[in-house]
């Protein structure tokens, strides 16, 4: 039997390349790039990889199966679950690290991206004075990096319990609460469920726009394998064929609160917005346990006042209002953030022509999967580095 043909060697002569962040995106970069011999230095601010995964409230589990949620170069195993629970994608992103021995640099923050004086590469400043260069870097700090809390009117002096979801942990000190949970993508349709299930005595969620609710599964058929699929076709088409699909799937919640979208679910996508995967949402509104409230629009002393006027005093309000990516002060300053969202003008291995060598990882939401788009991104940036004469023009 012909022996297996190893790696090929890791390169010391070169600089590395330098990988931003030590999540899923930066892991599966950094591995795809050893895989072909080039040298990838992850840097990490933290002081263990995965730290943004170590935030999120304890009940999260993926939306993606486990098949389709594995990084390159190592599975998820079997024993997690085809729906993997937040603290197993954590022992997964630990075991990855080590199974490919990759050079995780923990506690420095890259704090300015540039570009070198002479045209070069790229000059990456970091904490403790340390000046780091490179032909090419990654950028993979995270899709969901900085708690983004809507500027309301009266919430400087807002006298009740307002806090973001990424500082929901459990329902256990909400319990026997009146708690009003604002923003129904999936994370606050799943902290509305654990409120319910954890024993607040009230829990009520309040809509800006209707969303699209898609069965996590069907007769064993994983939403993310419609999503893949969708990706191939054209917007109008997914449109017309969700809507006959949804009202068999989904019932009419309209009695409820929650009416059904009026703009087609794949068009939503293109702008952003992911449909809610259910993971008991549907029942508890049925049930009334979960209420549909208008959106909020102010705070006025104790009191939440909402779109149609009505007055809420809830114990607590968890604003489930999404996520920043936060990097204009790392490299704002070099035109290659969009104006409006602040998120990557290119992602995966294409680049900017003005910026060669920058390469953006995981922050896009894709309706077919992160973990899964994180991963094949991966390896095509992998590839394009690994041809630059910079890391020795290997073309894979």
């Amino acid at each position: 039997m012909t022996a297996p043909t190893p790696p090929p060697a890791r390169s010391h002569e070169r600089p590395p390349v330098y990988v931003i962040g030590g999540g899923p995106g930066g892991l599966a970069a950094a591995a795809s790039l050893t895989a072909l011999g080039v040298r990838a230095v992850v840097l990490e601010k933290s002081d263990r990889v995965g730290a943004s995964w170590r935030t999120h409230y304890d009940r999260l589990r993926l939306h993606t199966t486990r098949r389709l949620s594995g990084l390159p170069g190592l599975p998820i195993p079997r024993r997690f679950g085809r729906w993997v629970a937040r603290d197993d994608v954590l022992r997964y992103l630990e075991k990855y690290a080590e199974h490919h021995d990759l050079e995780v640099v923990t506690g420095v923050e890259v704090t300015r991206v540039d570009r070198a004086a002479d045209g070069s590469g790229w000059v990456l400043r970091a904490t403790g004075g340390r000046e780091l260069r490179s032909a090419a870097v990654i950028v993979a700090t995270g899709h969901n990096h900085t708690p983004r809390l809507p500027d309301w009117p009266g919430t400087a002096t807002y006298g009740g319990k307002l806090l973001h979801a990424a500082e929901y942990r459990a329902p256990g000190p909400y319990a026997g609460q009146d708690v009003l949970v604002v923003g129904v993508g999936n994370t606050g349709a799943e902290i509305a469920v654990d409120l319910v299930e954890g024993g607040a005595a009230r829990v009520r969620l309040a809509v800006r726009t209707a969303p699209h609710l898609v069965r996590r599964s069907t007769l064993g058929w994983p939403a993310q394998r419609t999503g893949i699929l969708c990706r191939r076709l054209p917007v109008g088409l997914v449109d017309r064929l969700a809507a006959p699909l949804a009202k068999l799937s989904v019932p009419d919640l309209s009695d409820k609160g929650l009416p059904r979208p009026d703009t087609g679910l794949y068009s939503r996508v293109r702008e952003g917005a992911i449909p809610v995967q259910d993971v008991g949402l549907i029942d508890a509104v049925r049930a009334g346990k979960v209420e549909p409230v208008a959106a909020v629009a102010s705070f006025d002393g104790d009191a939440v006042v909402l779109a149609d006027g009505s007055r809420l005093t809830p114990d607590a309000v968890i604003a489930a209002t999404g996520y920043r990516q936060g990097l204009e002060p790392l490299l704002g300053h070099l035109g290659v953030l969009d104006p409006a969202t602040g998120r990557p003008r290119t992602q995966g291995a294409r680049t900017l022509p003005d910026t060669p060598g920058l390469y953006f990882q995981g922050y896009t939401n894709p309706i077919s999967g992160m973990l899964r788009e994180i991963a094949r991104d991966a390896e095509r940036i992998a590839r394009r580095v690994a041809a630059d004469p910079a890391y020795g023009g290997r073309r894979r």
